[in-house]
């Protein structure tokens, strides 16, 4: 049986080998295992005592991107005042994961078939369910689906994020052009 603290300690140095290779994949998706090793400051052995490859690597960073995006949810408050505010909460408290988000919205083997973890469905739901409220109260367009703007949400973010990345954004202007591009774009409009 292993003593607490150095239980503690192997949680430790395994997140943080989990961040810096978050950090590193969102600037540079097609990095090497030891490019991942070098940038965490650990051996290639090391990284693989924690993660047996990439794939083991993708899918811890899908655990750490989920556990990022439910606090964010959290933090939105998204059954407080109206779908639109709610939405701008939201796209504020994801910013500091969208790179990670980006990252893992392309890495295709998450999404394949019936493997998709089911906390992306759980992840889904409360993004649909925050646009269907914003249908029923009259805030937002009952032509666009909830599902469609759940996936342009994620779209915004992931988009979002490189342009950001790349200098081409600045990372102050990130959450009010996405917010504000998602609302005008969702916004039910009074016709005349």
């Amino acid at each position: 049986m292993s003593h607490p603290a150095y239980a503690c300690l192997m949680s430790v140095d395994r997140d943080q080998v989990l961040r810096s290779a978050a950090a590193l994949l969102t600037r540079k998706a097609t990095s090497t295992m030891d490019e991942v090793a070098r940038a965490a400051g650990i051996s290639r052995a090391t990284l693989h005592r924690h993660f047996a490859g990439r794939d083991a690597l993708v899918r811890a960073l899908e655990e750490l991107g989920l556990q990022e995006c439910e606090a964010a949810l959290v933090r939105a408050r998204l059954d407080e005042d109206g779908a639109g505010d709610a939405l701008r909460r939201l796209v504020k408290e994801i910013e500091p994961a969208a790179g990670l988000l980006a990252f893992l919205y392309t890495e295709n083997q998450l999404f394949e078939g019936d493997a998709q973890n089911d906390g992306w469905s759980h992840i889904d739901d409360r993004l649909a369910a925050l646009f269907r409220r914003g249908q029923e109260n009259g805030e937002f367009r009952i032509d666009l689906t909830p599902v469609w703007l759940t996936e342009a949400f994620y779209g915004l973010i992931g988009s979002g994020a490189w342009a950001v990345q790349d200098g081409r954004v600045a990372a102050k202007d990130f959450s009010y052009m996405i917010a504000e591009l998602l609302i005008g774009g969702a916004q039910r409009r009074v016709e005349s």
